[in-house]
C-alpha cells in the first residue's frame, strides 16, 4: 500500500480562519482530501476530525501540522499523542514551522533521543505560553473588576447626567426655533447623545 502524506490543522473557534494552514499543506502537494480541519479548542483530544485522520494514519504515513500547538495545547498530552502515533502506529510527523521537528529524518537512537527532548521542550513553552496569557488575562479582569473601569477607563454602565439648570429654557427656545440645536447644546455644554437623551426622557 502507498504511503500516503496528511495535514491536520485546528483553530479554537468556528469564526477563526484555517487558510494559513490549508495553504502550508497544499504547497507541500498534499491533497484536499487529505487534509483534516477541526474547529475546537486545543484542551483534549476529542476532536471529531483528528480522531478520523488517526484512525485512518499507517505505518510510514506522514502526518504534518502547522505548529506545535495546532495538535494540542496541554504539555503531557501532546508528548504521549506523539508517541502514540510514532511508536504504536509507526508513522511519521512534520512540525512545519520547526524543521527540526521531523521523525523522517534521523531514525536512529540519538536522532529519536534528539526528536523526542525538543518535542517535549517546545510542548512544554506551548503550555508555559498559554498559562502565561490567561494569568494576564485574569489579571486584568480583576484590575477592572476592583476599579470598576474597562481598559478605556470608562465606568462600567453609563454615569446619571442631570439636567443643566437651564436646560427647559434652552430646550424651549429650541423648540420654538428660536435657536438651532448646536447652539443649544453649546449654551448647554453637552453632546449630542446626552443632549438627544436629556429630550427625549423630558
Amino acid at each position: 500500500m502507498e504511503n500516503r502524506d496528511y495535514g491536520y490543522g485546528r483553530v479554537s473557534a468556528t469564526s477563526q480562519n484555517e487558510a494559513r494552514q490549508i495553504e502550508a499543506f497544499k504547497n507541500l502537494g498534499i491533497l484536499e482530501r487529505d487534509i483534516y480541519i477541526d474547529k475546537k479548542s486545543g484542551k483534549d483530544f476529542d476532536r471529531e476530525q483528528y480522531k478520523l485522520l488517526k484512525n485512518i494514519l499507517r505505518e510510514n504515513d506522514t502526518l504534518f501540522i502547522k505548529s506545535i500547538d495546532r495538535l494540542g495545547r496541554n504539555y503531557e498530552m501532546i508528548v504521549n499523542e506523539w508517541k502514540d502515533i510514532t511508536k504504536n502506529i509507526k508513522a511519521d510527523i512534520v512540525v512545519i514551522d520547526m524543521p527540526l521537528l521531523d521523525t523522517r529524518k534521523k531514525k536512529d537512537l540519538l536522532g529519536t533521543f534528539i526528536n523526542d527532548l525538543i518535542l517535549q521542550i517546545l510542548s512544554y513553552v506551548a503550555e508555559q505560553e498559554r498559562t502565561y496569557i490567561k494569568t494576564r488575562q485574569r489579571e486584568g479582569i480583576d484590575i477592572v473588576l476592583k476599579t470598576g473601569k474597562t481598559k478605556t477607563g470608562r465606568p462600567f454602565g453609563r454615569p446619571k447626567i442631570d439636567k443643566p439648570d437651564n436646560f427647559d429654557e434652552v430646550i424651549n427656545n429650541w423648540k420654538n426655533k428660536k435657536i438651532t440645536a448646536r447652539e443649544a447644546m453649546k449654551i448647554l455644554n453637552l453632546k449630542p447623545n446626552t443632549f438627544y437623551n436629556l429630550v427625549k426622557k423630558g
